[in-house]
């Protein structure tokens, strides 16, 4: 997708955003369940850059179990940013946080963070060398070591399993509340828009990208999620 689109599409999404997902929260507490782990080990006073901050579910969760960290949230889709940044003004961290409207190529330069988090993001990037680069990005603003925690929807689309597997995501979101009538949108936003790739294709894209032996450490149907460090680079 090109960015424009992007922009637009979570612009209009943002206001319904979290009431449509509702349902789907077990695959999201699972993931922040296991990424508190992924990250236990980070400084007291650790800096975390979230790329497609979205409405803020990631910092929500990181802000109130590790008390010291501070978060850098980069979302473009304005609405979506006003809604991470109420949640952290309710929840009583905004002054923990700092806010970036556009992507991560426009974010000012800071000292370099301890980590970082970009889930269901870079599926959207089609193109192999911009997806490399965007990964680039991120280690970039990473400290020698820092730790990437990255999901996307994953799979070997070519295969007789990830038609099996896509009938029961479907369904799942079925159950959820997604209107029958948007399963067969889905089906084509996936195949015409979301770069769904073979784990191990995705797992490249991250070596190139700068990051060190991605670890696979969660898959809930198409998502997979993988923690990766650093790169001693120049």
């Amino acid at each position: 997708m090109q960015r424009d689109d992007i922009k637009t599409l979570f612009d209009q999404q943002a206001a319904g955003y979290d009431e449509r997902w509702a349902k789907t929260a077990p695959i999201r507490d699972a993931l922040h369940f296991l990424l508190r782990a992924v990250f236990a080990r980070l400084p007291a006073d650790a800096r975390v850059l979230c790329v497609g901050a979205g409405t803020g579910d990631e910092i929500v969760e990181l802000a109130n179990r590790f008390p010291g960290w501070r978060f850098v949230a980069v979302e473009p889709s304005g609405v979506m940013l006003d809604l991470c940044r109420r949640k952290a003004e309710a929840g009583g961290f905004a002054d923990r946080c700092g806010f970036h409207e556009g992507f991560l190529d426009s974010l000012p330069a800071t000292s370099p963070f301890d980590a970082a988090t970009c889930v269901l993001v870079s599926q959207f990037i089609l193109d192999r060398d911009a997806r490399i680069g965007f990964f680039r990005g991120i280690a970039e603003r990473l400290r020698p070591g820092g730790v990437l925690a990255s999901a996307d929807l994953a799979a070997d689309v070519a295969s007789p399993e990830y038609e099996a597997l896509l009938r029961v995501w479907l369904d799942m979101l079925l159950s959820a509340g997604m209107p029958a009538a948007g399963l067969d949108q889905i089906r084509q936003v996936y195949a015409r828009d979301v770069a769904i790739l073979p784990p191990a294709q995705v797992e490249a894209l991250l070596r190139a990208g700068g990051f060190d032996t991605p670890v696979l450490f969660h898959q809930a149907g198409l998502i997979h999620a993988w923690f990766s460090t650093r790169a001693d680079f120049t």
